[in-house]
């Protein structure tokens, strides 16, 4: 029997913390020390690396929500300070030595390296086709330390699901940038306050919210409208729907197991990030 998507989107929340701690400041240091030049310079290195020497128009179409011309910005550049073995490696230390930080005794419980075999069972259980950076994380070697094994496993599910998050928005016919758009809103906040996209020109911004507007998903003074709304939620819940084959390794029993011990290790580093 399939598991109830309530615990598939439980799982996302879990999963999240962890494998997002790979773009805080422990990595961002490693990749700072091997040449990179700022902060994305490490993003896009560490994170594209699994592709290999792909060119910007590639990892632009699978990172999907990036504004045109971003990617390009780094790669190829970093491929002329690191080599994406390189990257990965550092990508992996940087990574697991700050969800160590970030989780103390935890780090060191028999509760964490179970979370890490079930994770890591289901991480590596999905089918990859449709799902070019899954695919190429699935290439990698699976770390044999508990913590860094947590951590590879979360990366997996974490990209896993964005690969299907990316098809849901093209069957709904959302870009990149109206994605965060329409984020934004759900969080409450006008598209020109929302972090990821606070930086681009006025004029790109606002053309992006007047094509939604136009379509009815926005209202005039940049709230949702109501098919606004409901296209945001069906897009979250088919997203959540290709986000279950991982899952489908794991019995009810031992997915409820995971939940619970991951609670406290994604509990502990929401906190360090408060």
């Amino acid at each position: 029997m399939p598991h109830p998507m309530v615990k598939i989107h439980r799982m996302f929340e879990l999963v999240e913390p962890i494998g997002a701690i790979t773009f805080s400041e422990v990595p961002n240091e490693a990749f700072l020390a091997i040449g990179m030049r700022n902060y994305w310079d490490g993003y896009f290195a560490g994170r594209a690396a699994p592709l290999g020497l792909a060119p910007p128009e590639v990892v632009h179409a699978v990172f999907y929500n990036f504004a045109d011309g971003e990617v390009a910005r780094h790669i190829p550049w970093v491929w002329g300070k690191t080599t994406p073995q390189e990257a990965i490696a550092v990508r992996e230390r940087g990574s697991a030595t700050a969800l160590r930080q970030c989780i103390g005794e935890l780090a060191d419980t028999p509760g964490l390296v179970r979370a890490a075999d079930l994770a890591t069972r289901a991480a590596v259980s999905a089918p990859t086709v449709g799902r070019p950076l899954y695919a190429g994380l699935r290439a990698l070697a699976v770390p044999a330390e508990p913590v860094a094994r947590l951590w590879h496993a979360a990366t997996l599910l974490r990209e896993h699901r964005g690969d299907g998050h990316n098809t849901s928005l093209v069957a709904h016919g959302i870009g990149g940038t109206e994605a965060h758009v329409l984020l934004a809103l759900s969080l409450g906040m006008r598209a020109e306050e929302f972090g990821r996209v606070h930086h681009l020109p006025r004029p790109q911004l606002d053309a992006v919210v007047d094509g939604l507007r136009a379509r009815g998903l926005v209202t005039a003074d940049g709230g949702f409208t109501d098919a606004g709304r409901q296209l945001r939620e069906r897009i979250e819940a088919l997203t959540d729907e290709l986000a279950a084959p991982p899952y489908d390794t794991l019995t009810a029993g031992e997915l409820d197991e995971l939940i619970a011990v991951l609670e406290p290790i994604a509990a502990a580093v929401q906190a360090t990030s408060d």
